[in-house]
């Protein structure tokens, strides 16, 4: 038997050991072998079996990956069948040693977070405004909208933060709010003059709908916790984006989280300013909105520069 042979065996018999000793899934078992076969390509053409492959051999398969393009959690996930392939050989007596006990994983990209541009966030803001404004029975939740809102994006709160305020904040004048955040720890933020301005409309409703006095909770709801929950505050800014003609995936609480702190230094803000106000305890988590400017900026150039419409037009 040859050694391409003996590695198409060792890869069968790695198969059969997982169907009957593991149990795995029929979907499982054609993914291992997709990505079996692929390295045992990849490998025969440099003249290497799989029971003699070595670590630099590895390394190349992936390197080969992400040269053609290969995600870094496509390429994690061939390694991670590689690994399950070379631990089988192994206990088996197939091999001494393991390729992949010293090959790095790759490392995955952060996702940089979704945000919302300033006219995004000012047609939502205007909407609410509108539709608080109306007169009818259901202007109080949309007086509780426009304040919620407000509230937001002039803070950037949490969402569990914003929903479970108490409700002494409505009777505040001061433009500054203290919010009690993760690990109970607090932090002072700026109000808005609209968000104050939104938050005694709202509260004078409440006032006229002789809604409970001992509810505690600036928006109070018939729940568990007794306040508002955030899945319904989400599902509520899902409708008034549509009604607002944005695309209701894009937008949630937090997207309007990730906004308030993108427009910030977007403005010329501090970045140790935007943790504070965020309640970040460790700088590296905001500085992943740098990363979201610096990506509409490269957009902003390859669209609007002379020179890449040039290019795209040699293209």
């Amino acid at each position: 038997m040859t050694a391409r042979d003996l590695s198409r065996a060792h890869i069968e018999s790695f198969l059969e050991m997982m169907s009957a000793e593991r149990g795995a899934a029929v979907n499982t078992l054609q993914s291992y072998e997709r990505d079996l076969l692929d390295a045992h390509a990849f490998l025969s053409r440099r003249g290497v079996s799989m029971s003699r492959a070595a670590s630099a051999d590895i390394t190349a398969y992936l390197a080969g990956l992400a040269a053609e393009g290969f995600k870094a959690s496509s390429q994690a996930r061939r390694l991670s069948a590689l690994r399950q392939f070379f631990k089988f050989l192994y206990a088996e007596g197939l091999r001494e040693d393991d390729p992949t006990g010293i090959v790095d994983s790759p490392k995955k990209g952060r996702a940089l977070p979704k945000i919302m541009s300033v006219d995004e966030v000012t047609r939502l803001l205007s909407l609410a405004e509108q539709e608080a404004a109306q007169p009818g029975p259901e202007q109080l939740a949309r007086a509780r909208m426009l304040a919620l809102l407000e509230l937001l994006y002039a803070t950037g709160m949490r969402v569990s933060e914003l929903v479970s305020l108490p409700a002494r904040v409505q009777e505040t004048d001061e433009r500054f709010l203290m919010i009690r955040g993760k690990g109970n720890k607090e932090r002072m933020v700026p109000l808005s003059r609209s968000a104050i301005a939104a938050l005694k409309a709202y509260a004078g409703l409440k006032t006229a709908a002789n809604l409970p006095a001992e509810n505690p909770w600036l928006f109070p709801a018939a729940s568990k916790q007794g306040f508002l929950p955030r899945q319904v505050f989400a599902r509520d800014l899902k409708d008034l984006a549509i009604r607002a003609g944005l695309t209701p995936s894009k937008i949630s609480p937090h997207v309007m989280r990730h906004a308030f702190a993108s427009h910030l230094l977007q403005n010329g803000a501090d970045l140790r300013v935007v943790q504070e106000l965020l309640g970040h305890s460790d700088i590296s988590t905001t500085q992943i909105y740098t990363h979201v400017l610096d990506e509409r900026l490269r957009e902003l150039v390859e669209t609007h520069h002379p020179l890449a419409k040039q290019a795209k037009t040699r293209d």
